[in-house]
């Protein structure tokens, strides 16, 4: 048996890999084979291009490489159409996946994406193309399984990975110690982003709206996880100018570490408010795109919220700054409600535990059951 997969960033190598190891248990003979990262590989994938190769984020980066992109999906698209696997697995990079799945479906070969493109949230018309190329869609939340149920897609919701990865039951005290941050006191975690153009947007901005708070809380403790080691020079550069940065610990990594350690969050949008989620740390979210990106997203988008725990919950559960509203002096408020208000971070965390148990699925073993079923059909 040989099953093809490709995914087109970190993300999706980290989904990639579960999966795999829990298809290998149920084929122990199959061969996997496509475009994945360490996590893919190491699970036993043969990736026949480095994961980075289709790492490509924003509209003109996409256009500079896009000979180079469509060269990559052309020899892999003729590569299984000579030699058809039992199944192809697009996973996210829905621009990548669902065109070669569709060259792929009409040679016979059985074709599935793994997390669905936000078809719900803009370009609602994209769901033609899924139609065409997939026949199945797995989907990691559920109200995107409900939207597809509603238009007679085929899909089933299988969870998400992180919400099987970590724990309802948390420990704030001891995750404090476990990584060096202050056992008493209030702190704060803030996640600028983990791109250096998101930092460049939102660190001066999380910065100022820091220096407000503090004005008020000037005990307050801050901690920062840094994505990388650029991104950690960036900060360090950012936070020169502030009066209580010694009250700062910048962190390699360890973003859900600081979350569980803290008593509320300053989040960019994307994974983070996931993760805030699932550490149960109430939080604010705020973004900043280049504005010409904006406008022609108001123009497209569809839906209220950007954060997920808002999406998921169908309300504003926590506060979302946008573009102009994006300002120190609002995000600051909103953040120093959640500081001054025990009671408040409580009942949210509570929220946030049910949210969570929804996303527990035992999403790897679910998404290979689903996919078994495609395969044995």
């Amino acid at each position: 048996m040989r099953i093809a997969l490709v995914a087109g960033e970190p993300s999706g190598d980290f989904l990639g890999g579960g999966l795999i190891r829990q298809l290998s248990q149920r084929y122990p003979h199959a061969q996997f084979e496509g475009i994945g990262g360490p996590e893919m590989q190491r699970a036993g994938l043969t990736s026949f291009f480095p994961l980075d190769a289709l790492s490509v984020m924003g509209l003109f980066e996409v256009i500079r490489h896009l000979p180079r992109l469509l060269k990559i999906r052309r020899h892999l698209s003729q590569h299984w159409q000579n030699s058809p696997p039992d199944i192809f697995i697009g996973i996210d990079a829905p621009d990548f996946n669902l065109p070669l799945a569709r060259q792929l479906r009409k040679s016979g070969v059985k074709t599935t994406q793994y997390v669905s493109p936000t078809v719900w949230a803009w370009r609602e018309g994209r769901i033609k193309t899924l139609r065409a190329a997939v026949d199945r869609v797995l989907c990691i939340y559920p109200f995107e399984h409900e939207y597809f149920a509603k238009r007679g897609m085929p899909s089933c919701f299988v969870g998400h990975p992180l919400a099987d990865e970590v724990p309802i039951e948390q420990n704030p005290a001891a995750t404090r110690q476990a990584v060096g941050l202050p056992a008493d006191g209030l702190l704060l975690a803030v996640l600028p982003g983990s791109r250096t153009g998101e930092v460049n947007r939102l660190g001066p901005v999380f910065f100022q709206a820091l220096a407000i708070i503090w004005a008020t809380l000037p005990e307050l403790q801050v901690v920062i996880p840094c994505a990388t080691p650029k991104i950690r020079e960036q900060l360090t550069q950012q936070l020169a100018e502030f009066e209580h940065k010694d009250r700062v610990t910048l962190l390699d990594g360890q973003a859900r570490e600081a979350l569980i350690a803290a008593d509320a969050g300053l989040v960019a949008s994307g994974t983070a408010t996931l993760e805030a989620l699932l550490c149960q740390c109430p939080s604010v979210m705020a973004y900043k795109i280049n504005p010409l990106s904006a406008a022609i997203g108001r123009r497209l988008i569809r839906v209220p919220y950007f954060a997920m725990p808002n999406l998921m919950a169908g309300e504003c559960l926590i506060p979302e700054f946008i573009q102009e509203k994006a300002e120190p002096a609002p995000i600051a408020k909103a953040v120093l409600h959640w500081l001054a208000d025990p009671a408040a971070r409580v009942a949210m965390n509570q929220r946030f535990a049910a949210l969570h148990e929804r996303l527990q699925q035992n999403a790897d073993a679910t998404a290979a059951a689903a996919i078994a079923d495609l395969i044995d059909a």
